[in-house]
């Protein structure tokens, strides 16, 4: 094999052009007149790009340095998009905390990420001021207030000048940071360079364009984020919608009514958000009352095709974008040109520089490999495990479908051996959510002498107080047993009753704390089907 020729001999003065956040907003303020919408705030993408420089110039005047950590606290803001630019552009690392973390995990990922600096708006600043005695290398914060208090934010961008200068560094360099949120054990660290971040936008905004007409992002399109900017980066539409001259409206706190009260207002027309946000919208709305249109990504967890069958005829169209933390995060986008239901709730297509293949030795893990995937975690231990084989592995069973799509059909950790077979959880909770009577449901599998594993359903009710007819449920479900649809061994024996599922600081099933509520509860508390 031949040796690939490199080009050695650029012109003297020719420009690298290193991929970093600041060029994603070259020409952006020329080309838009689009506002940017956040409380009592409109702003012009002109503004924008002052206060983020602003903002440097302020972080530069308190200390900050390249290379310092800079933590935020915030609900989705116009603050918290200057900061997803300003901080980076620096050369500072952005760490987006996640607020919805104990305390005691908060201050962890303070100390492991050496946070030096943070903003925080004023529902964190109790929790910030009590675990700050324990956080020595913070050496500084501001107050993140709507209004312009003399210390606060606002106060401060408007008597700081725009003088800082935005230099060139290595694309390599990191950008952001955060921590994960899985259900055992602390929060494990993440990092994503500018190039990472370039490139993950770049592709998406690519693959959002061929999308079929209502399932994808186009130039009169109005953004607003359902997903917390805490979480992956809102799944980096922030930066793909700034980057387009978007009209974007930032919420808030996620409150269902103030949610559709701005859908209206503002004419918003793509969003992103898990499936309970999209119950909550759902159940939100006056009887009758169309949303639409109003596209809408769904992730996080799996999107059941009642659900999704369900907004549809509240007028949305919903469809699965497929990734996780450590994906940076969108790895694959579900399209369907006809808008079939099943299909759109597929995990969907790899999207452009994403390679994706299920290895069927590790029991159908889904591995991948994309240019924007964490190089690791704070463990090395934890982040050779994370890429052994020189694939990222990400604990999904997956299945390819004949058109390429990719089908998640459970967790390793959660995916049931009963009886000899292999049982999705994923698969019995869509079909008992297909029932009447309920709303939400979760599978897990509980250890059984006789049988290896037993899946046992916790259901949420439709209605308060009428909980299912448990009858009706297993005939529901011998129906799709009967048609080979479900085996036999998938039917659960057990079903409790919840008023609500538990979920995770990001709005997944916390199947754990299901695992430790069986453990306690009596057995009386279930219903035998």
């Amino acid at each position: 094999m031949g040796t690939p020729r490199i080009l050695t001999t650029p012109a003297e003065d020719a420009y690298a052009y290193p991929l970093l956040l600041r060029h994603l907003l070259a020409n952006v303020a020329r080309q838009t007149s689009a506002e940017i919408v956040s409380g009592q705030w409109r702003l012009t993408y002109d503004a924008l790009l002052d206060r983020v420089t602003r903002l440097a110039t302020l972080l530069s005047e308190r200390g900050v340095r390249a290379g310092d950590t800079v933590a935020v606290m915030d609900w989705d803001s116009h603050r918290y998009l200057e900061c997803y630019f300003a901080i980076p552009m620096m050369g500072a690392v952005l760490q987006t905390v996640n607020v919805r973390l104990s305390p005691a995990q908060i201050e962890y990922t303070l100390r492991e990420s050496g946070a030096v600096f943070a903003l925080h708006h004023a529902d964190f600043a109790p929790l910030f001021d009590a675990i700050q005695p324990n956080l020595p290398a913070i050496r500084g914060a501001i107050p993140m207030e709507e209004d312009a208090k003399a210390d606060s934010y606002e106060a401060l961008i408007a008597a700081t000048a725009p003088s800082f200068r935005f230099e060139d560094f290595d694309e390599n360099a990191i950008a952001t940071t955060f921590h994960t949120t899985g259900t055992t054990g602390n929060p494990k660290q993440v990092f994503f360079s500018h190039r990472q971040l370039v490139l993950h936008t770049l592709a998406l905004a690519a693959t959002l364009a061929n999308q079929p007409s209502g399932q994808g992002l186009r130039r009169g399109d109005v953004y607003m984020p359902m997903t917390p900017m805490f979480h992956v980066h809102a799944w980096g539409l922030p930066f793909v919608a700034t980057m387009l001259g978007l009209k974007q409206v930032y919420p808030g706190r996620y409150d269902p009514r103030r949610l559709l009260a701005l859908k209206e207002r503002e004419r918003v027309s793509f969003s992103h958000c898990v499936p309970t946000i999209l119950r909550m919208l759902l159940d939100a709305r006056d009887d009758g009352e169309s949303l639409g249109p109003w596209t809408v990504i769904i992730g996080g967890s799996a999107l059941a095709p009642a659900l999704a069958e369900e907004a549809a005829r509240a007028g949305l169209s919903t469809l699965v974008g497929f990734g996780m933390s450590e994906t940076g995060p969108v790895v694959a986008l579900a399209r369907a040109p006809g808008g079939d239901v099943a299909d759109l709730c597929r995990a969907g297509f790899p999207i452009p520089l994403v390679h994706a293949r299920v290895d069927a030795e590790r029991g159908g893990e889904l591995l991948l490999r994309a240019p924007w995937l964490t190089q690791g975690y704070g463990s090395q231990a934890a982040s050779d495990a994370l890429w052994e084989g020189g694939w990222l592995h990400t604990g999904d069973v997956a299945a390819t479908d004949g058109d390429g799509a990719i089908r998640i059909v459970d967790r390793l950790k959660d995916v049931i051996k009963t009886g000899g077979e292999w049982v999705s959880s994923i698969a019995i909770e869509e079909l008992l959510m297909e029932l009447p009577g309920v709303a939400e449901a979760a599978i897990i599998g509980v250890p059984d002498g006789k049988w290896g594993e037993r899946p046992v359903a916790f259901v949420v009710a439709a209605a308060a107080g009428s909980p299912p007819d448990t009858k009706l449920l297993r005939e529901g479900l011998m129906r799709h047993v009967d048609a080979g649809r479900l085996s036999g061994y998938a039917i659960p024996e057990r079903v409790f009753v919840l008023e609500t599922l538990p979920r995770t600081s990001v709005g997944k099933v916390d199947k754990r704390a299901l695992r430790a509520r069986l453990a306690t509860d009596a057995a009386n508390a279930a219903m035998t089907i």
